[in-house]
């Protein structure tokens, strides 16, 4: 079966596996968005069932919790959780520091507020997601319907001034109408091509009047989990300032998620 998946889901397939390694019996954990996060409920779910693995879920998007059910895993909202053990979701971009740009699935807004509430949040990716400089890949924003064009028109105007290369704006779009996310709100993407200064940009975002959310997640990553397609895994925790590797086999087997 592994030799059915593509080079990224493999690197995709290792990362998930060594991150749900970290989540430990009782632990309350937050379950990112997307496609890399799939492979991680996947991999908790077998753990589930094949070792009594017993966490409670927080998933930050419909999509996750229908994964998280059918995968085994009690899922429970925030509320319920209160604060989380660890959270551990994918990743847009990712930079040196462990700034990252998310939303490319449509649930920043809903990472964000998990990742804020947890003691540790580990991203999952393949090494593709490394940039030198974030702004490569659309910087989502999560916008309010009403009046979605005038935050349009002053985001366009901030970004006049803003250390960005480029200053193309989109409205999300679903088919032929404007994407929704869990909260009902529209997604502007913002094509940048460079950020300069991502932690300036992300504050002056939120002090738009109709932007709820921005996709720039600074300071919050504790460590990076990057596959690849050869089974290698490499492990950054920017606050202890080390990088391990090691070695995952992708062993043959009937139960890789052939549905991912």
């Amino acid at each position: 079966m592994t030799g059915e998946l593509s080079p990224i889901d493999k690197a995709k397939f290792v990362a998930a596996k060594r991150a749900a390694e970290l989540v430990e019996d009782g632990m309350r954990v937050g379950l990112g968005t997307g496609s890399t996060a799939a492979w991680l409920v996947r991999h908790l779910g077998d753990r589930v069932q094949d070792e009594g693995l017993r966490i409670k879920g927080v998933p930050t998007s419909t999509r996750t919790a229908q994964l998280a059910r059918d995968a085994g895993i009690d899922v429970i909202t925030l509320d319920e959780a209160g604060t989380l053990n660890i959270t551990i979701d994918g990743a847009d971009e990712f930079d040196a520091n462990l700034n990252l740009i998310k939303g490319g699935g449509g649930a920043l807004l809903h990472e964000k507020i998990v990742a804020a509430a947890s003691e540790e949040v580990v991203i999952i990716a393949d090494a593709a997601k490394e940039v030198g400089t974030l702004g490569a890949f659309p910087l989502p924003i999560e916008v309010i319907p009403f009046g979605w064009t005038t935050t349009q028109m002053l985001v366009d105007e901030l970004l006049v001034s803003a250390d960005v290369m480029g200053r193309r704006i989109t409205l999300r779009m679903n088919g032929d109408k404007p994407f929704r996310t869990d909260e009902g709100n529209h997604i502007l993407d913002l094509h940048l091509s460079r950020i300069g200064n991502p932690r300036q940009l992300a504050m002056a975002l939120n002090q738009m009047p109709g932007v709820v959310e921005n996709g720039l997640f600074i300071d919050l990553c504790d460590k990076v989990i990057i596959g690849y397609s050869d089974g290698r895994v490499e492990t950054r925790d920017i606050n202890e300032g080390t990088v391990s590797e090691e070695h995952i086999n992708l062993v043959e087997t009937d139960n890789l998620f052939s549905d991912i």
